[in-house]
């Protein structure tokens, strides 16, 4: 615990140095544990804290939750952690409940109160978020089950080009260096950005949560460091064509068309990809290699790399944009592709012969999904950066797991070396697909993936169309675990969807229980919000919006509505009873998929099976009426249909007050209130 105990002694320190009286308050969702009793209760959501003394006392909290075992960290947590014997090779993240946390903004609060949020308030502290300030919000995740803190992008991005008023964190600018402005005020200049981050990943661990990251490796910053030292990495473009750069579009195809070679005859005679192609030049150390290492020579920390090149050279580096033909997304302005190869894929290459120029090494559809379209030469130099990124993350900070960002479009040979190394180190070490078509699971088993993200962000939410049950049933059935979300950093928030804050409820309550799924909570999640992090996926008209997105600008969740406490108090409900039962969710044989009068009922429920009991999990899923849900047991064994006594232990809406007994026909009948989640217990007498 070296790490954070270190942060402890710089917030002694500092707070030793401050003659200010606070006005300084946080959430009081923050303290659900109630870690602190140096406190003062306003009575609007917020409590008033000195904001050393809470951290301290935080920290004090944290480490008192550990046993004997997690005393030293003499070596890494991936050493010591208990891995079951069923579920070993990073299979542990089948149990787990998942957070999905954007560090900058799931602990960003106006706590001065100024009525704005501040790089640096009236303190001269930061009101966005950082990993010391995550230590806060530690508590409060375990309170819900949460056993795995998923981290979006926290390496250093660009700020140049940026999206928003604070940029992308998906524009990384160098993957071994961690991003700056996480880095906490609180601590002092004594502590750096990379403590702060160790001292999080151990106080995770002491708490046995463990830590995934997100891992950016198939594009980077058009303003990337790596672009000095390896111009031929990137693709170039005169930089007059910046201006109209835009996805070629071709008129002979349908939309959005995975890039498959037998598109190709068409996709390379269009007219609009024939000029695209032609903007392509080659990369400006290939053009003029004096010139550039002259140019390299002039180069200092505060010079704008690109624009020197783009005044020297005449080429800048191209945009990004989807890996589907005809995709209407735009250029992504921010972001490039890496060159994973040093030609041209072998599959384009007989129709780039029949043109009348010259190719340049371009970027197009084939280029992006190089796992289809692979060249010949390796790009070995930049494989070997990007398979080591995962390795310098486990030996430095001692993470758990990984999602690899569109790890779909990388050549397999290169998702094999990224996990052959990370099993080397950590064989226990999980790997998370970012590959949305179940259809697809098995394939990404195959790579070495322990469990997929899935679709449930876009079905969960659709109720009305069987979408929702067609999703909790079929789960079972994909070839890896899937993340139960009914959002994510993309999509809509669930409050927002049709049903509001009762569905939210429903979904994220019942989420514990989908077999073959990972609970998955999104940052705000917990609180009801309703305003989407990002407008990528699934978003409409009706989608709500302010102006700001947490993905790129100032935000700061709403945390204070009056049932801000009402998903945390229940999850710790549920999460108690789940626990219980969570060798028979692993287990095919004990896990039982449950019927009702007829397909249209808006219900769902399942069955686990311990020795002496069955745990019956049942949602309502209308959320407009109340319902009495007739729940065939028929699949459960007959040893518990008679001789057993039947009782509720935990309802989402209303008191335990209701007796039960089967009726003939082997079945119950449940009461339920609108977008209500009931758990049943059948014990043997």
């Amino acid at each position: 615990m070296k790490s954070l105990k270190k942060i402890k002694q710089h917030l002694i320190k500092e707070k030793a140095t401050q003659k200010t009286v606070f006005n300084y308050v946080i959430p009081d969702v923050w303290n659900a544990h109630q870690v602190s009793e140096n406190i003062h209760v306003v009575g609007d959501g917020n409590l008033m804290v000195n904001p050393y003394d809470f951290l301290i006392d935080t920290i004090d909290y944290i480490t008192a939750q550990t046993d004997l075992r997690h005393m030293n960290f003499t070596q890494p947590y991936y050493n010591i952690h208990h891995v079951e014997k069923n579920l070993t090779g990073g299979d542990w993240i089948r149990k787990s409940v998942a957070y999905s946390s954007m560090i900058r903004t799931s602990t960003s609060y106006d706590h001065d109160r100024s009525g704005e949020l501040n790089e640096s308030n009236i303190y001269q502290l930061k009101e966005t978020g950082t990993f010391v300030k995550t230590l806060m919000i530690l508590p409060m995740l375990k309170k819900m089950g949460v056993d795995v803190l998923y981290l979006l992008p926290i390496t250093k991005y660009s700020k140049k080009d940026k999206k928003g008023e604070l940029g992308s964190p998906y524009g990384v600018k160098n993957f071994f260096e961690l991003e700056d402005s996480l880095k906490d005020p609180l601590t002092g200049d004594k502590s750096t950005t990379e403590l702060e981050f160790k001292a999080l990943v151990e106080a995770c661990h002491i708490m046995d949560i463990k830590v995934v990251i997100d891992i950016i490796p198939r594009t980077n910053s058009r303003h990337s460091d790596y672009i000095l030292d390896h111009p031929e990495w990137f693709y170039w473009i005169n930089v007059e064509a910046k201006d109209g750069y835009h996805p070629p579009v071709v008129d002979k195809l349908g939309p959005s068309l995975v890039p498959k070679e037998e598109y190709f005859g068409d996709l390379f005679q269009s007219e609009d990809v024939v000029n695209h192609l032609k903007q392509f030049v080659l990369n400006p150390k290939e053009q003029d290699s004096i010139k550039w290492a002259n140019l390299v020579a002039t180069v200092s920390d505060k010079t704008d790399v690109l624009g020197l090149i783009e005044s020297t050279f005449g080429c800048t580096v191209a945009f990004a944009f989807s890996d589907h033909i005809n995709d209407p997304q735009p250029a992504w302005n921010d972001v490039t592709y890496f060159r994973m190869y040093m030609d041209h894929p072998v599959n384009s290459q007989p129709y780039l012969d029949n043109l009348d120029f010259e190719v340049a090494p371009y970027l197009l559809f084939d280029i992006a999904k190089s796992s289809l379209n692979p060249g010949s030469v390796v790009n070995t130099e930049l494989w070997e950066l990007i398979s080591n990124i995962i390795p310098y993350f486990q030996e430095e900070y001692g993470i758990d797991g990984a999602r690899i960002d569109m790890g779909h479009a990388l050549p397999k040979e290169l998702v094999a070396q990224i996990v052959r190394k990370a099993r080397l180190i950590d064989p226990n070490f999980t790997f998370i697909a970012e590959e949305l078509d179940i259809r697809n699971a098995g394939t990404q088993k195959e790579y070495g993936y322990n469990m997929i993200i899935g679709d449930g962000f876009m079905q969960l939410p659709r109720i009305s169309d069987g979408s929702f049950n067609r999703y909790v049933y079929g789960a079972q059935n994909v070839a890896l675990p899937v993340f139960a979300c009914g959002e994510t950093h993309d999509s809509p928030r669930l409050a927002s969807r049709a049903g509001g804050k009762v569905v939210a409820q429903m979904i994220t309550l019942f989420n514990y229980f989908i077999p073959n799924a990972i609970p998955f909570i999104n940052s705000g999640q917990e609180f009801y919000e309703d305003v989407p992090m990002n407008t990528g996926l699934d978003v409409n008209s009706e989608t709500p919006y302010v102006g700001k997105l947490a993905l790129f600008d100032y935000y700061s969740f709403n945390t204070s509505e009056y049932d801000r406490f009402e998903i945390i108090e229940k999850s710790e409900q549920v999460v108690a009873i789940r626990n219980q039962y969570l060798d028979a969710m692993l287990d095919r044989s004990r896990t039982y998929s449950l019927t009702f009068e007829h397909p249209g009922v808006q219900s769902a429920a399942f069955a686990y099976r311990n020795e002496k009991s069955i745990l019956v999990a049942i949602a309502n899923t209308d959320f407009i009426h109340d319902q009495t849900h007739r729940v065939f047991l028929i699949p459960i064994p007959d040893r518990f249909k008679s001789n057993v006594s039947i009782k509720e232990v935990f309802a989402s809406s209303q008191p335990l007050n209701i007796k039960y007994a089967l009726d003939e026909y082997q079945s119950l009948w449940v009461p339920m209130k609108k977008g209500e989640v009931k758990l049943i217990e059948i014990t043997l007498e």
